[in-house]
């Protein structure tokens, strides 16, 4: 006999579909997004995975409240699910910012004629990954384009001797 006052709940094999709306005490999924209550592994408590539509990771995971029995899991209700969905749309977006902080790096660097920008764009492929190094006057002009490594760092003393050497592929 199950002591719990609901019983773990599945995830329907449909509730990716957008017009999915489930409210369980354990499980919701709207928006296209699923909350689901789960056993802590870490310890005797619970937590809350937050999952998008169409993806097999959770972007969130995190502690969840214990009820009043101090045994198990306060239900969901709607407030907390959009709160979740906030964090985690939040937490997605930042990812997005740092990932594309981390492939696409921009520079100025003033020369004697001129103030340029310097970009390296890396393009991370499984197969095949690339990463090119450009440099664009004032007005957004680009004056020169090479490939490089993806391994290549763009650093203020690197764009400097890319530019010296005007603008010649680097030979790292």
């Amino acid at each position: 006999m199950n002591d719990q006052p609901f019983p773990d709940t599945e995830i329907p094999d449909d509730a990716t579909d957008q017009d999915m709306k489930v409210q369980e005490p354990r499980l919701w999924c709207d928006d296209g997004w699923t909350a689901r209550v789960i056993k802590n592994q870490d310890d005797d408590g619970w937590a809350v995975e937050m999952i998008m539509d169409g993806e097999d990771e959770p972007a969130l995971v995190g502690p969840w409240t214990m009820g009043r029995d101090k045994k198990n899991p306060k239900p969901l209700d709607a407030s907390a699910f959009y709160t979740l969905v906030k964090t985690a749309s939040e937490v997605l977006r930042r990812h997005e910012q740092q990932l594309h902080a981390v492939l696409h790096k921009s520079l100025k660097v003033r020369t004697a004629a001129a103030r340029l920008t310097i970009k390296l764009d890396i393009v991370p492929d499984d197969d095949n990954p690339s990463a090119t190094l450009s440099a664009f006057d004032e007005g957004g002009e680009q004056l020169a384009r090479v490939d490089v490594p993806t391994s290549y760092k763009l650093t203020p003393e690197s764009a400097a001797d890319w530019i010296a050497s005007d603008f010649k592929k680097p030979g790292r």
